[in-house]
């Protein structure tokens, strides 16, 4: 079986037929070492310039000697001379390639020996064919890396969602927009890092290993440590450690990181992610809101160069202003029921559930947790717009300063933007001996079979104990606020490797 050199990728074929196709390829690559031509034997190759480059600075290189690299994605070969497409990290240029200029050896490599997915180096002057498309006239061609297998065909492509995740690398070759997800990515994590440290803050690094997993409601993963002999737990949340370093006088910190939760998966959730939790002094859940908008409106233009942005169908504009409310008031706009003419009558709260036929957890029926329930049953879907949801009860809040004037919420608040949460932050419990008592209730729901209840931290306690100003502290989640600017649904379209079930063989 022989490949049709004409085709511009090859097709997506049965297995049978891809280790046909393999085998024809790894016959040519032991003609070329037997010739002395290894193309594994190359340890480097010259870059001049980048597609993109060229061709977007063309009056620049018009008639200048260039050299390229990258990968060979389509190729039509007409007798003595060939056309084909080089494909580099910022996109494609066409080569022309002919037999007087390579030299007839050469000229016969590149149509019998080479390709579709073949590395190359190529030397050649940039011009304009007649029908005006930027290109390189190849003066010198030479093969760096071999590809043994086929790309899937041009047309039809790497659609199937499972193989494009466990094969990235061959996603982002045949799919441009991939490609592009992930370089509008490392622009955002960028805007985030250069947005914080124009604040003042010091990015820091805290332990991924921890004896108890803190910081957050979750289901942690368990390893153990053999020198020590102990269980540890991959962190949940950094919040701890960060909060530690405030402590210690260090006043504006944060991290961006991944975070691990043995929990579910959905088109939101993968076991790890990455977070930037940052927390400063002197301030509280107010400046966090300040710090948040800023945050996610200059990532908006690091991507995309303007802050107006379109998802799910949703207009909105990330420069504007988001819109604040109550948890309470969110309800009752929602719902009609003002629990705050009710605050912390269990008896009246557990009643409106019935007859809104709300379901209530045992043992997670107090008024502040029977409010949350209404929250997400009437109202969490309908946030499309960005909006902070303000004062949480207390009962859900375990590290949040209580709200002085309505000591049974507290001064916390999400950030909602079509129906998903973006960011939680805090004004920081700062108290010590309030912190025992939240702790303590946090053990009694984990004795009662809540897994995901939070372990007293004693160590924490006595950081606290040494004195921890006024504080406010924020986690947003990166790859959510990724989606978000790219467009993508799923959490693990924005991830490079999202975690996958073993291949079954």
């Amino acid at each position: 079986m022989a490949e049709n050199k004409n085709q511009n990728n090859n097709a997506q074929v049965p297995e049978q037929d891809t280790n046909s196709l393999r085998q024809i390829r790894i016959d040519k690559l032991h003609a070329l070492q037997g010739a002395g031509k290894d193309p594994f034997q190359v340890m480097t190759a010259t870059q001049t310039a980048k597609s993109m480059e060229i061709k977007n600075n063309y009056e620049d290189f018009e008639d200048k000697e260039v050299s390229v690299c990258g990968r060979m994605i389509a190729r039509r070969i007409m007798g003595k001379s060939s056309f084909a497409q080089l494909q580099d990290r910022e996109g494609n240029i066409q080569l022309y390639v002919a037999r007087d200029d390579l030299g007839q050896d050469d000229y016969q490599a590149f149509k019998k020996a080479w390709d579709i997915g073949d590395l190359l180096e190529v030397s050649g002057k940039v011009f304009k064919t007649k029908t005006g498309e930027i290109s390189v006239h190849a003066t010198k061609a030479k093969l760096i890396s071999k590809s043994l297998l086929p790309l899937p065909e041009k047309y039809h492509g790497l659609k199937d969602a499972d193989t494009r995740y466990r094969q990235r690398y061959v996603d982002l070759i045949v799919n441009p927009e991939v490609k592009e997800t992930f370089i509008k990515r490392s622009k955002i994590i960028t805007s985030v890092r250069k947005t914080m440290d124009d604040f003042g803050y010091i990015e820091v690094e805290t332990p991924v290993l921890n004896t108890i997993a803190g910081g957050a409601s979750a289901r942690p993963f368990i390893t153990h440590h053999n020198a020590l002999d102990i269980d540890m737990y991959m962190r949940i949340a950094t919040e701890l450690p960060l909060k530690r370093l405030i402590v210690g006088g260090m006043e504006r910190v944060y991290e961006i990181g991944r975070i691990f939760r043995n929990e579910g998966m959905d088109a939101k959730h993968n076991p790890e992610f990455t977070t930037i939790e940052f927390y400063e002094a002197y301030t509280d859940y107010n400046g966090m809101m300040d710090r948040t908008e800023a945050i996610i409106r200059n990532a908006a233009l690091a991507a995309n160069g303007t802050t107006k942005v379109t998802y799910k169908g949703v207009d909105m504009d990330l420069g504007e202003p988001f819109a604040r409310l109550t948890m309470a008031e969110a309800v009752k706009q929602y719902t009609g029921i003002d629990f705050e003419e009710f605050a912390c009558d269990r008896e009246k709260a557990l009643e409106v559930a019935k007859e809104k036929h709300v379901e209530v957890e045992p043992g997670k029926d107090s008024w502040g947790e029977i409010l949350v329930a209404f929250y997400d049953e009437f109202v969490e879907e309908n946030l499309q717009q960005p909006t902070f949801i303000i004062d949480y009860p207390v009962e859900v809040s375990v590290l949040t300063k209580r709200k002085p004037s309505k000591p049974y919420l507290t001064e916390r608040f999400e950030l909602f933007i079509c129906g998903a949460e973006y960011a939680n932050a805090y004004s920081e419990l700062n108290d010590p001996l309030d912190q025992v008592e939240r702790f303590k209730h946090q053990i009694e729901l984990r004795e009662a079979g809540d897994d995901e209840a939070e372990l007293m931290d004693e160590d924490f306690i006595r950081a606290l104990e040494y004195g921890m100003p006024p504080t406010g502290g924020c986690g947003i989640g990166i790859d959510r606020l990724v989606m978000l600017l790219t467009g993508n649904d799923s959490i693990r379209d924005v991830l490079l490797f999202p975690t996958m079930k073993p291949e079954v063989k």
